[in-house]
């Protein structure tokens, strides 16, 4: 089943029948948990002074001590459906329940951008007539105001031309339901063999470098990382190699403080390289898990740029020939297509793993990672969904499809 079908079973026209069944029980005995297990028959051992009649009158007329163990009649289907349907809610793996959180949370960090994106294709569909030309030029108008880039908004277009027609699509809800489903359609076939998984080394320390234009939220991004496996029992330490912004050191050290996690650092304006090579050295000697560099975020100069660069990762690489592991991208979804713009010129200086989209719960712009997926072809593997130290996540790419378009599906 393809991710628009998915969608369309989940949200499709808000209808309560198109929710799936096991969704819909539990939803219902979460919601009152106790009750279900009072009133299940077959999940609580009877008590003798709960005995029917006719029992009593049996023991009565025997005269014998009831036995130790009471002879239950088999319960009737509905009650062993009942109770079979309480087995598994109280055997519910933790995961299922961390993963209806997780839909929470991008449904809630994609609020503004869902609303924004409905409100543009709503907006094109109010003036709807017929679909003709006028018709694409103006969705081609509102997918790149969408962000989801100039490229992508073409392909959609090109390819609605002729679905519509296939589909017979003349209501509005069918021409949104064909516009929606090729977007989705496109952004599943250009991540089929898409890595979204960070990666860890196999011994030794793991190292992730960061990269990125200054004020994106890197340094946050790599300060809430650490209290991530900080927490969960990794040995973490954070490298200042961002050494020429003013305060950027401060800045990791402070989040070093916060997050309980050791920073190496040299005075403003020294050698980053030297400061990445003090930091994998201690990172290999003192038994480190992970390895967190920060490094400058300038575009101005892409030459130095690429050259300390090239040099931090020459230092990694000597030291642990594996490394780095991940060069992770950090972008500020709320600069839309600018975003787009620092990715592919970062993508000539530096080989980047995977990109970080920060801030994404404060804007209507999610559209853009459309784009990063269509026209760059690089994963996007973390996303900030909100303020708080947890709201820093892996990237997930159904719950941010769902995120984004159950909206417009919804409104069938």
């Amino acid at each position: 089943m393809g991710l628009f079908d998915k969608l369309k079973r989940a949200f499709g026209g808000g209808q309560a029948e198109a929710k799936p069944e096991s969704e819909e029980k539990v939803a219902t005995e979460n919601s009152a948990p106790q009750a279900e297990v009072e009133s299940t028959p077959a999940a609580v051992e009877p008590a003798p002074k709960e005995k029917t009649k006719a029992d009593q009158a049996e023991v009565n007329q025997e005269n014998v001590e009831p036995e130790p163990e009471v002879e239950v009649a088999a319960p009737t289907p509905a009650e062993s459906a009942e109770a079979e349907v309480e087995e598994k809610v109280a055997q519910k793996p933790a995961q299922e329940v961390a993963a209806n959180e997780e839909t929470r949370r991008y449904e809630r960090g994609l609020a503004k951008s869902r609303k924004g994106f409905g409100a543009k294709i709503n907006a094109l569909l109010a003036n709807f007539r017929s679909v003709d030309e006028d018709f694409f030029e103006e969705l081609e108008e509102t997918l790149i105001e969408a962000d989801v880039g100039f490229e992508t908004a073409m392909k959609i277009s090109d390819q609605l031309r002729d679905e519509v027609k296939f589909q017979n699509a003349k209501k509005k809800a069918d021409v949104s339901d064909v516009i929606v489903e090729k977007l989705v359609d496109l952004y599943e076939a250009e991540g089929e063999n898409e890595d979204n998984q960070l990666h860890f080394a196999t011994q030794g320390p793991t190292v992730f470098l960061f990269v990125g234009v200054n004020g994106v939220g890197k340094t946050t991004t790599i300060g809430k990382l650490a209290h991530r496996y900080q927490a969960a029992g990794k040995k973490v330490l954070m490298a200042a190699a961002d050494t020429f912004r003013a305060g950027a050191i401060e800045q990791l050290v402070e989040w070093g403080k916060r997050v309980d996690v050791e920073v190496v650092r040299k005075p403003e304006k020294s050698d980053p390289a030297a400061v990445v090579f003090e930091a994998v050295k201690k990172a290999k000697e003192e038994d480190y898990d992970l390895l967190l560099v920060d490094t400058a975020g300038r575009l101005q100069n892409k030459v130095n740029l690429m050259n300390e660069l090239e040099k931090i990762q020459r230092v990694i690489t000597r030291e642990l020939p594996d490394a780095p592991h991940e060069v992770l991208l950090a972008l500020d979804a709320t600069t839309g297509q600018n975003a787009l713009t620092q990715a592919k010129q970062f993508g000539e200086v530096t080989k980047v793993s995977g990109i970080v989209l920060t801030k994404l719960d404060g804007t209507a712009r999610g559209g853009i990672v459309l784009a990063i997926r269509n026209e760059l072809h690089l994963p996007v593997k973390l996303v900030g969904l909100g303020e708080q130290m947890d709201d820093l996540r892996d990237f997930n790419p159904e719950e941010f499809v769902y995120g984004l378009f159950k909206d417009l599906i919804a409104q069938r």
